[in-house]
């Protein structure tokens, strides 16, 4: 039985994140050599050192999000680290 979605529900814009997604999806299923930078998920289990260093951050208060321009500390290291 299909129930009637209401209008408010009908007129909800699909997600640019999962188009772009799918785009890129379908673009490599063609056999176009493109990187996606939509939504994403790694193939890979998250390395040990990294897991570590997220319990170390958590134990050292480090639980709250962090400013939408980034973290201070880790753009200073960014730089530095482009830079040589």
């Amino acid at each position: 039985m299909d129930l009637p979605l209401s209008k408010r529900v009908q007129e909800v814009a699909p997600s640019p994140t999962l188009f772009i997604t799918a785009k890129a999806k379908k673009m490599k299923q063609d056999g176009i050599d493109v990187i996606g930078l939509g939504a994403g998920e790694p193939d890979f289990n998250t390395p040990e050192n990294i897991i570590q260093a997220a319990y170390k951050s958590m134990e050292n208060g480090f639980t709250k999000y962090t400013p939408s321009t980034g973290i201070p500390e880790l753009k200073k290291a960014n730089r530095s680290k482009i830079r040589t």
